[in-house]
C-alpha cells in the first residue's frame, strides 16, 4: 500500500494546486518547552522525561513548595487552525485563514502562514505553553482572546459576503478547537440556519475537530456533535479525535471508555457513527491510526520515531494528511496512511511535509 500511495501522490501533485481550503478559528502563539530535571551548568541541562516524572515532582511539593524551571525551545505558530492550515498549504493547496491572529496587526510569528495562504484576523492571538515529554505533552494554554471569535464579529471584520463565498466553493471546509472556542456551537447554527441552505453545487468536504473537551460538558459536547451531523446534509462530514478525544466523546454520548487497543477503537468509531452518522471518523492514537467511513474501518500503523523533534500539532498534521488524501480521492486505508506519514515526518523532521517529503517517507518507511 504504501508504493501504491506514493505512486498516487506523484500523480496527483498538479490536481493539490487546484484544490482550496478554508480554515479556522482559533490562533495561538506556541511556546514548545522542555522542564528541567538536572542542570549542570549554564548550557546544559536534563529534561523530566515523561508526565507521570513530572507528576511525582508535583506531588513531593504538596504542603510544601518547589521550583519547576521550564526552557523555551522554541516559538511558532499555534492553534489547531494555523497549523493545519499550514500543513495544507505546504502540500501546495490555496489555503484561506481566519482566526485571531493579531489585531488590528498580524503578529509576527503567523507571517511565515501569511506568506503561503492567504489570512485573516479579527482578534489577537492566545499563548501556549507547551510542555513536552517522551510520552506526551501538557499544554497550558491562555485563551480569553477567543471570546472575540463570534459570528457577529466574523460580519464585522472579515465580512459575511467574503465568509460565504469562501464557504460556498473551497473545495475543503475545516472548524477546529471547538473546546476553546467558546461560540463556535452558536457560529455553527448560524451558518446551518443562514448559509448552508443556499449551498450549491458538488458535494464538497468539511472538517470538525473539537479538541480535548475533557472540560467542556457532556451536554455541550452532545449539542456540538448533533450540530455537526447536521452538516452532513450539505458537505461530506469528517470528524477528528485524537485517543484521548474518543473516550470523552464516548462518556459523553453514554458509551463505554473505550480501552487502549484498535479492536476497542474500531468498535468505538461505529458506534459513534451511529450517533453521528457523517462521512468518516477518524481516531488517531499516538503509534497508529483509524478511520471508519461507508461501514468499514482501516488501521494503519504510523511510522515509527526514536527521536521526535516535537509532537505539539502531530495531529493537526495527521489532519491535514487525511483531509488531502480524501480530497484526492484515495481510498479509506490510503487516507490514514497519509495522515500518519504526514504527522511522523512532522514529529521526526520538525516541519511539514511537502508532498515529495511524503513521497519518499512512504518508500522508505521508518521502522524498528
Amino acid at each position: 500500500m504504501h508504493e501504491r500511495c506514493a505512486q498516487k501522490l506523484i500523480e496527483a501533485r498538479s490536481k493539490a494546486a487546484h484544490l482550496s481550503a478554508f480554515i479556522g478559528l482559533d490562533g495561538f502563539v506556541d511556546e514548545i518547552i522542555h522542564v528541567v530535571d538536572q542542570r549542570q551548568n549554564a548550557g546544559t541541562f536534563t529534561r523530566i522525561p515523561t508526565i507521570a516524572a513530572l507528576g511525582d515532582r508535583l506531588r513531593e511539593a504538596a504542603g510544601k513548595s518547589t521550583n519547576i524551571e521550564l526552557v523555551t525551545q522554541r516559538t511558532k505558530l499555534g492553534g489547531n487552525g494555523p497549523i493545519m492550515a499550514e500543513a495544507l498549504a505546504n502540500f501546495g493547496v490555496r489555503v484561506t485563514y481566519l482566526g485571531n491572529l493579531g489585531f488590528p496587526a498580524l503578529h509576527p510569528v503567523f507571517k511565515p502562514l501569511a506568506e503561503k495562504a492567504e489570512v485573516y484576523s479579527i482578534a489577537e492571538p492566545c499563548h501556549t505553553d507547551a510542555l513536552e515529554f517522551q510520552d506526551g505533552k501538557v499544554l497550558f494554554g491562555k485563551s480569553t482572546q477567543l471570546n472575540e471569535i463570534t459570528w457577529a464579529n466574523i460580519q464585522n471584520r472579515f465580512g459575511r459576503e467574503k465568509f460565504a463565498a469562501k464557504f460556498n466553493s473551497s473545495s475543503l471546509v475545516g472548524f477546529v478547537n471547538w473546546t476553546m472556542v467558546a461560540h463556535m456551537s452558536a457560529i455553527w447554527e448560524s451558518l446551518l440556519h443562514e448559509l448552508c441552505p443556499a449551498l450549491t453545487g458538488p458535494r464538497r468536504f468539511i472538517f470538525f475537530d473539537l479538541a480535548d473537551p475533557q472540560k467542556r460538558t457532556d451536554d455541550d459536547i452532545v449539542r456540538a456533535l448533533k450540530l455537526i451531523s447536521q452538516f452532513q446534509n450539505y458537505f461530506d462530514v469528517i470528524l477528528g479525535m485524537n485517543e484521548k478525544e474518543a473516550g470523552e466523546i464516548a462518556e459523553a454520548l453514554g458509551l463505554p471508555v473505550p480501552e487502549s487497543n484498535a479492536d476497542s477503537l474500531v468498535n468505538l468509531a461505529r458506534e459513534v457513527h451511529q450517533r453521528v452518522p457523517v462521512h468518516t471518523i477518524a481516531i488517531h492514537p499516538v503509534t497508529y491510526a483509524l478511520a471508519f467511513c461507508a461501514g468499514q474501518a482501516d488501521v494503519v500503523p504510523g511510522p515509527y520515531v526514536s527521536r521526535p523533534m516535537i509532537t505539539t500539532g502531530a495531529g493537526d498534521h495527521f489532519n491535514a494528511g487525511l483531509c488531502l488524501a480524501k480530497l484526492l480521492g484515495f481510498d479509506n486505508a490510503e487516507c490514514v496512511l497519509l495522515g500518519v506519514a504526514t504527522s511522523g515526518f512532522y514529529v521526526a523532521n520538525g516541519r511539514g511535509p511537502h508532498l515529495l517529503d511524503l513521497v519518499t517517507m512512504l518508500r522508505q518507511w521508518p521502522s524498528k
